[in-house]
């Protein structure tokens, strides 16, 4: 850079601190003249910075990047769900809400500054190859994911269906790095699956929640209505579903409410801040819901999983959700770039914040390998330790709640007992059971849709417990 460029720089950055700071004082008369000082100060101080790496660095260095690289690093150190995108970002920013996409299928964030995985997605090549919760993903195509953001990182892993991707993770309890080459597939648009359980008890299990997830909820739920027996209660499954958009938890909750609030977002500022309400309709629901959660539900999950708890409208059962509780807002800026910054955080409409706290369970019902044997029980114990949370993330926002909430979950001591049982009357020759499993496989792979194992559900013990208190229910309901 020449010495009329580093002028016109230095103009530039001039110019924009007197902006800045113009915009300050104008924005709000309140300001006292210590903290405009105080401003002023560090924005000389990111001057001078800027000056002396430009003039004396041992390479030439592009003012621009540097001035992105600052605001990157700004933006990022505010919470873990604030960014500064690049222009290439926004696409990606747009996929995980439009539909379908080429990828592996997992949810990633940043856990200490490391790549971790979530939670994989059911049906995916992630899940079928094994990836579990918590491994750290340290390489994609062997380029080091420590030099990548997150969204990089993302758009790294996503790609043109039948291709190939490697990842290379790490895993607690196993020495060394294990490479998986995935096949990507389409991540289906479809987030709703379900099924009749048992004879008037249905199965719904949302995956995500996109653009058309409430519609497809009902019509689900008329499908599993209009059966031969009369539904009489509804297993809603959470699990894993890291949340999507606000608009679709509210009109998911609005399905099984008819009054009162369903979710409310507070911010610092008047206009950031909203109640949202469910609306009385001739279809409102009725029967009895049992709403299955755990570590892997985050955000629009926790919205709707709280809505429903709150209104005493659904038990819920499983383990505390993730606790992402803040709300996000996404501001195009000039040259193509975009600023998503925290602006708010949901209520439920008790008033609490999820934020870092998650959804306590009203029964606390681990989940639990059926076969048990020695490494199963290793695999039970570590399973929870692996999964974390919004509060493990670095610079999480802290809940406003002050206390903890007085309602601790109830422990299910019965389950390990239940799954005994139901281990006993359901074992199956093994190589009937093989073939079984790889028929289903040979069914994903050719399909977009990944369809729901019954034969599974009824192994799954925080499933079959939902359905043992959603029957005793029923029949206590009947008793006079």
């Amino acid at each position: 850079m020449n010495n009329k460029s580093r002028q016109i720089c230095r103009r530039l950055i001039s110019v924009i601190c007197a902006a800045l700071i113009f915009t300050l004082y104008v924005g709000d008369y309140n300001l006292s003249s210590a903290e405009d000082e105080k401003t002023y100060e560090s924005l000389k101080l990111f001057s001078d910075v800027l000056q002396e790496i430009e003039e004396n660095y041992v390479d030439e260095v592009d003012s621009k990047v540097l001035i992105e690289n600052a605001i990157k690093g700004m933006v990022s150190n505010l919470d873990p769900h604030s960014s500064f995108m690049p222009p290439e970002a926004f696409g990606e920013l747009q996929d995980d809400t439009k539909g379908e996409f080429g990828g592996v299928g997992i949810v990633v964030a940043l856990k200490n500054g490391m790549l971790t995985v979530v939670s994989p997605i059911e049906g995916t090549p992630a899940y079928k190859a094994g990836i579990k919760t918590g491994d750290k993903i340290i390489k994609i195509d062997g380029e080091a994911t420590a030099d990548l953001e997150l969204w990089q990182s993302v758009k790294k892993m996503r790609g043109e269906m039948g291709k190939a991707v490697v990842l290379t993770i790490v895993r607690e309890g196993i020495k060394d790095p294990v490479d998986y080459k995935l096949i990507r597939d389409i991540i289906p648009m479809t987030s709703v699956r379900s099924a009749a359980i048992a004879p008037g008890y249905g199965y719904l299990w949302v995956t995500n929640f996109r653009d058309k997830t409430s519609d497809e909820i009902k019509e689900a739920l008329n499908k599993l209505e209009s059966g031969n027996v009369p539904l009489k209660g509804l297993i809603l499954d959470l699990r894993n579903n890291p949340g999507g958009l606000l608009s679709q938890a509210v009109a998911v909750s609005d399905i099984f409410l008819n009054k009162g609030i369903i979710v409310s977002i507070k911010g610092r500022l008047e206009q950031q801040t909203e109640v949202f309400e469910a609306q009385s309709t001739n279809d409102d629901k009725k029967y009895p819901l049992a709403v299955l959660i755990n570590g892997g539900s985050a955000s629009a999950s926790e919205i709707v999983a709280g809505a429903l708890q709150d209104h005493k409208r659904a038990l819920i059962i499983g383990t505390t959700s993730f606790g992402k509780g803040s709300v996000q807002s996404v501001k195009p800026l000039r040259d193509g770039f975009g600023l998503k910054y925290t602006i708010a955080r949901y209520y439920t409409p008790n008033g609490i914040s999820i934020q870092a706290e998650g959804i306590k369970p009203d029964i606390e019902v681990e989940y639990r390998f059926e076969e048990q044997n020695e490494e199963r029980e290793k695999e039970n114990a570590s399973m929870e330790k692996r999964m974390f949370r919004e509060k493990d993330l670095k610079n999480h926002l802290e809940s406003p709640n002050g206390k903890e909430k007085d309602n601790k979950p109830i422990k299910d001591t019965k389950s390990e007992n239940l799954d005994k049982k139901r281990n006993i009357n359901n074992k199956k020759d093994d190589k009937k059971e093989k073939n079984n499993k790889e028929n289903i496989d040979d069914i994903d792979s050719k399909t977009s849709e990944t369809l729901v194992d019954i034969e599974k559900l009824k192994k799954d013990p925080q499933v079959q417990r939902a359905l043992d208190i959603l029957v005793g229910y029923g029949v206590f309901s009947e008793l006079k």
